[in-house]
């Protein structure tokens, strides 16, 4: 097994541990220095803090509200930058998808260096490698993930053909005329090259030469996994990251499939109990909050994410890293559970069905009030094929999610190419319960 940093990915347990400590220390005195937002709620006596649990003790959990909180007290940043502003060299903001105003960010020169690092840490766990081709499939803008996939290719030495603002059938052709062999984008993108390419009649697996692929920033199930591997003929790959860190904290190993490593000399990871707040033994379900070690301009401290996660240790994936891994990477969000009838339901619970019927081209779910009862109302777009029973189609998808989710949804269809397509992260689920 090779390693962009084999010091820090094979580094004992308890040199690591001293590591993380000695660079939060630092970021803890910087942020109380220099950042207002910071200085507020960070302890008087931050410089004394003895231990990682003293510090989650003391330290309060970081929410999306307490940023934007920040954000309003003056353009663009308000109280939260810990350098001034001036000194950044990028601007990026998150997609704002829950309905919530974006969070915006800058990033130093230095930022922008640790952040591609653990970029290229990312690449080259997956086996990329100097001298291929990849293409990072996005519109390039403000969204920050696949800007660092873009700059780490080039790092690694690799051809990077960009494709900002091109559609997806000429996306297509330069997969195929440039035999790219790395290709970023989401996963819901990558459901979308693929219908593209079948309406081209192009077989992506026969024709590219794609052999790598990351897959990222939204949560998928393994049959969504399957259905682009099969498809394209490579290996995907997971990974994640987000704005608010400035940097990818996890990856897939090839090593052992779901294994996704917290990349730990970047970020220290707490799972905690959703309801408690308590942390939660290796092996169970919980929330990840995350505490940035590096980013020199918007620090955050003990960020409670939302991303449902369920840590393992180290030595049960045999590629030799000492780093703690996430057992299928993000499983889901917190904020996108929703109860219906007193049963959960997430987005991946439903797409995992529906990506078990190949007759369906883009679905969407919507959640409703119907005669007084919340019900699920699933919309599929049919494959345009003669002699295909819609109806039939409705009453299998029906009985399947109730089958595996325990409820039974209202299945209607949808004309050809009436349900949108996503190249960032998908919309394809919807609470009008609020509305």
């Amino acid at each position: 097994m090779e390693y962009w940093n084999r010091k820090t990915e094979t580094m004992p347990r308890q040199e690591l541990a001293g590591w993380q400590w000695r660079k939060l220390q630092r970021a803890l005195i910087h942020a109380k220095r220099s950042s207002p937002f910071w200085n507020e709620r960070l302890p008087d006596d931050v410089e004394s803090l003895g231990s990682l649990e003293e510090y989650s003790a003391r330290v309060p959990l970081l929410y999306k509200s307490d940023l934007l909180a920040a954000q309003r007290t003056a353009p663009l940043y308000g109280s939260w930058p810990s350098v001034d502003p001036s000194l950044g060299i990028r601007y990026h903001q998150t997609s704002g998808t829950t309905g919530n105003p974006p969070v915006r960010t800058f990033d130093t020169q230095r930022d922008w260096a640790w952040s591609v690092d653990t970029f290229c840490t990312a690449l080259y766990g997956m086996g990329v490698r100097a001298g291929q081709s990849g293409m990072v499939a996005f519109g390039y803008g403000l969204f920050m993930g696949f800007w660092g996939m873009h700059y780490a290719l080039e790092r690694m030495g690799c051809t990077v053909v960009p494709s900002g603002g091109l559609d997806s059938r000429s996306r297509i052709r330069l997969l195929v005329d440039h035999r790219i062999e790395v290709l970023g984008l989401t996963p819901s993108y990558a459901m979308r090259l693929i219908e593209t390419a079948q309406e081209m009649g192009v077989d992506l697996a026969a024709e590219a030469n794609v052999k790598t692929i990351l897959a990222g920033a939204e949560p998928r199930p393994d049959s969504t996994t399957r259905a682009i591997e099969d498809a394209f003929g490579a290996r995907v790959f997971n990974a994640a990251g987000t704005t608010e860190l400035g940097a990818v904290f996890m990856f897939e190993c090839p090593a052992r499939r779901g294994a996704c490593h917290i990349i730990e000399p970047a970020v220290i990871e707490e799972v905690l109990d959703p309801d408690t707040k308590e942390p939660v033994p290796y092996g169970e379900l919980g929330v990840r909050v995350t505490t940035g070690l590096a980013r020199e301009s918007m620090q955050i401290f003990r960020h409670w994410t939302e991303d449902l996660v369920v840590r393992r240790p180290w030595h049960e994936c045999g590629c030799g890293r000492t780093w703690d891994w996430y057992e299928g990477g993000i499983i889901g969000r917190t904020d996108d559970m929703r109860k219906i009838r007193g049963v959960s339901v997430t987005p991946v619970m439903i797409e995992d069905v529906m990506r078990g019927f190949p007759e369906v081209v883009e679905f969407q779910t919507v959640i409703r009030t119907v005669r007084g009862l919340d019900t699920i109302v699933v919309r599929v777009e049919p494959k345009d094929v003669p002699g295909l029973d819609a109806a039939a189609l409705c009453a299998r998808i029906s009985t399947e999610i109730k089958r595996d989710i325990g409820i039974r949804p209202e299945v209607e269809t949808a004309a050809p190419g009436a349900l949108p397509r996503f190249e960032m992260k998908a919309k394809r689920f919807h609470d009008e319960r609020a509305s």
